[in-house]
């Protein structure tokens, strides 16, 4: 029975999916963006997200923490330099998913894994945009329609005199 086992073990052994995800991270780290399953792009979420949240925090420890997880110094760098100052506003979901088809081969759902903050097309989409100033006139149509309402019972006594 498998109670209490619900992460994806990607068809390896326990040394495998950490040196897989490890490797994964720091690819992700220093290219922002890469292209793999999504079963592995989920389990890369899990993976790398946390150390995204402990690279805000620029001291030795977490640094040792986040080395002793990816086990390359120049993503250590990257990812306590450039991207922690990226994120430092956001509180979670560094990361984007974008599905883009299935592989030729084995039929695989394929997918980009990218740093949030990184695509520069979706944040020109992002940027904020002026809002369009909301006619009020249904508001004004109300009081409108008040007043002659208001007015036509003292014209009908006007007449009727």
């Amino acid at each position: 029975m498998r109670h209490n086992k619900k992460f994806n073990h990607l068809g390896r052994k326990a040394a495998h999916r950490d040196a897989l995800l490890s490797n994964m991270a720091v690819s992700l780290i220093k290219h922002k963006k890469i292209n793999t399953t999504l079963a592995k792009a989920k389990e890369l979420r899990k993976y790398i997200e946390p150390l995204v949240t402990r690279s805000k925090d620029d001291s030795t420890n977490s640094r040792r923490l986040v080395f002793s997880e990816l086990k390359n110094k120049e993503a250590v760098t990257i990812l306590f330099g450039e991207i922690s100052q990226r994120v430092a506003e956001r509180n979670g979901g560094y990361t984007r998913i974008l599905k883009t088809g299935f592989r030729q081969g084995d039929a695989a759902q394929m997918c980009f894994i990218e740093f949030v903050d990184y695509n520069e097309n979706m944040l020109k989409d992002a940027a904020p945009k002026k809002k369009a100033k909301t006619r009020r006139s249904s508001a004004k149509k109300a009081a409108k329609a008040e007043a002659p309402a208001a007015e036509a019972p003292a014209a009908e006594e006007a007449k009727a005199e």
